[in-house]
C-alpha cells in the first residue's frame, strides 16, 4: 500500500507548514511501503508557493503543483491526477495530525480488506477543533467535535480506483461547501462502506474567533447556501434536502431560535464582544451560529424561488 496525502490549499502558508511538518513526522511501522504529500496550491496569493520551493529539502514527502484559483474541488481532483498512491488521504491544510496518523488509516482499511475481501469501502479519521497554533495537538476531544457526515474531506482514506469509479469531486460546486459530501452521496448510493477510524487523529486549527470574522462567515454562509442547492439539484431526496436545511421546518426553527431575525450579527454584536473580552470566543461564535443557519436557510429559500416545494 502506498499512500498519496492530497492537500489543496489557498492561503494558509502558516499552518499549511505545520501540516506538512507533522506529515513529515509520519511513522509507517510497517503498515504502508510508502507515502507521498501532494499538495495542489490553488492560486494562493500570499508567499506558499515560493516558501514551499524554498523550503523543499525540509519535505522530502512533498509534491507541490499550482494552479489558478478554481476552488477545493477542482484542487483534490488535480491532488489525485497527480498522485502515485493506491490509497487516497484527503485532509485540510489546517489540520495538523500526530505521527502514527497515516499508519493508523492503513491499519484500518487493511483490516476491513481482508474482513471483507474486497476494497469498497474508505476509513473516516477524528478531527480535533483547536485555537493553539502553537501546540495544536495538545487540544482535547470535545462534545462539539463530533460529526456524523458519512464523509468528508478534513480526514479520510479510500482506495483510489473505488475513488475514481465515484467519478471524483464535481467541479460544478466551484463556492463554499458541499463538494465532499456530495461525493459522500455518490459513494453512499455504490454501497461504500465507513469504517470508523477514531485513532487517526487530526487537530484542525483555527484561528480563535473574533468580530473582525463575521463578514467572511456570513459570505461563507450565503456561498454554502447556493452549493447546496447545486448538491439538491444533483440529488433531490429528502436526505439531502435535510442534510442542506431545505425543508420548511428548518426555516421554522431558525426563525423561531432568531426571534424573526431580531437576533443578528448586528444586535448580537455587544454580547459577542464581552464574551470573546471575558475570555470565551468559542461560546461566542456558538451564538453567532443562529443568525448564520438563518442567513443560510433564508438564502436557499430565496435562491430557489419554490422550485423544490
Amino acid at each position: 500500500m502506498f499512500l498519496s496525502v492530497v492537500i489543496p490549499t489557498y492561503n494558509r502558508l502558516p499552518i499549511l507548514q505545520r501540516c506538512l511538518g507533522a506529515l513529515e513526522r509520519q511513522q509507517l511501522d510497517g503498515e504502508a511501503n510508502g507515502f507521498e504529500v501532494v499538495v495542489v496550491d490553488d492560486g494562493s496569493s500570499d508567499a506558499t508557493v515560493a516558501t514551499l520551493e524554498r523550503d523543499a529539502p525540509h519535505y522530502p514527502h512533498l509534491k507541490l503543483h499550482r494552479q489558478d484559483h478554481g476552488g477545493a474541488a477542482v484542487g483534490r481532483n488535480r491532488g489525485v491526477a497527480e498522485a502515485q498512491g493506491d490509497v487516497i488521504v484527503f485532509i485540510d491544510s489546517d489540520l495538523v495530525v500526530l505521527e502514527d496518523f497515516l499508519a493508523c488509516h492503513a491499519r484500518a482499511l487493511r483490516r476491513r480488506w481482508q474482513r471483507d475481501g474486497h476494497r469498497r469501502c474508505f476509513t473516516y479519521g477524528a478531527v480535533i477543533n483547536t485555537s493553539d497554533f502553537e501546540n495544536p495537538t495538545a487540544a482535547s476531544h470535545k462534545f462539539t467535535d463530533l460529526s456524523w457526515a458519512y464523509f468528508a474531506t478534513g480526514n479520510v482514506a479510500i482506495d483510489r480506483d473505488l475513488l475514481e469509479a465515484a467519478g471524483l469531486f464535481d467541479s460544478s460546486f466551484s463556492l463554499y461547501g458541499w463538494e465532499d459530501l456530495e461525493l459522500g452521496e455518490r459513494l453512499r448510493r455504490m454501497g461504500v462502506a465507513l469504517v470508523r477510524c477514531p485513532e487517526a487523529v487530526g487537530y484542525h486549527w483555527h484561528p480563535p474567533f473574533s468580530l473582525e470574522q463575521v463578514p467572511r462567515l456570513i459570505r461563507q454562509e450565503r456561498e454554502r447556501a447556493r452549493m447546496g442547492l447545486v448538491f439538491l439539484r444533483k440529488h433531490p431526496c429528502w436526505r439531502v434536502r435535510c442534510m442542506i436545511q431545505y425543508t420548511p421546518l428548518h426555516l421554522l426553527l431558525w426563525e423561531l431560535l432568531s426571534l424573526a431575525g431580531l437576533l443578528n450579527e448586528r444586535s448580537l454584536r455587544p454580547l459577542l464582544a464581552w464574551l470573546i473580552r471575558r475570555g470565551h470566543p468559542g461560546l461566542a461564535l456558538e451564538l453567532l451560529r443562529l443568525p448564520l443557519n438563518l442567513i443560510s436557510v433564508r438564502t436557499m429559500f430565496r435562491e430557489a424561488r419554490g422550485r423544490y416545494a
